[in-house]
């Protein structure tokens, strides 16, 4: 008994040995995760900003030793990301307007005092610590390792952070998910999608509250 659990306790300590990476990046998102669940900072956007930007980018600073940019924050292939931005702008508005009709998200949605300015610029300090904390640290922290499978596993977070909103909505961010990964992963940028993720935010806010 006693051999099999130092055999044991050597085997898993190579299994981190050799994933240490991925293994820091993945614990540090769940880390934030639960952080974020349990002690949150108000306003929102700042809470986002702290634990899915400020926390990860001081771990690949201090932990993974590694240059921020890396993990998605370059420009990228902007003439790909733009093409895929020019497709979700077509496609997103009559698709978020004949969403903004639904009432379970018309509800959840409707504001009583809509300030678009200020709405959009703490949504955008909002969506920024998401998609970097998603589709840059967890994407680009495991790209390495498992490649455009990377693409799978940011979507699971993603869906399990929209528990709550409206089914149509949390179910749609399966399909979404994948393709803001897919997006940040071939164009080796998170900012594509914090882009999208800010339009489709700030147009289904404007059709529910304004038209």
């Amino acid at each position: 008994m006693l051999r099999l659990f130092k055999t044991e306790l050597r085997e898993l300590y190579a299994f981190l040995q050799r994933y240490s990476r991925e293994t820091i990046v993945t614990c540090i998102a769940a880390l934030c995760l639960a952080l974020d669940e349990y002690h949150p900072i108000q306003p929102e956007w700042v809470n986002s900003l702290v634990y899915y930007a400020i926390i990860p980018i001081l771990s690949i600073i201090f932990l993974l030793r590694r240059n921020p940019l890396n993990f998605g924050l370059r420009l990228g292939n902007w003439r790909l990301w733009g093409f895929h931005l020019a497709v979700i702008v077509i496609l997103g508005l009559p698709i978020l307007y004949a969403a903004s009709r639904i009432p379970s998200v018309a509800d959840y949605y409707t504001q009583v005092e809509f300030r678009l300015v200020r709405y959009s610029l703490e949504i955008a300090a909002y969506l920024f610590g998401w998609e970097f904390i998603l589709r840059g640290f967890l994407l680009f922290g495991l790209k390495e390792k498992l490649g455009e499978a990377s693409i799978l596993v940011q979507m699971i977070p993603f869906v399990l952070l929209h528990f709550g909103k409206p089914e149509i909505e949390m179910v749609s961010t399966i399909i979404m998910g994948i393709y803001f990964g897919y997006v940040a992963y071939r164009s080796n940028s998170c900012w594509p999608a914090v882009i999208m993720h800010v339009f489709i935010n700030i147009t289904a806010r404007v059709f529910v509250n304004l038209l």
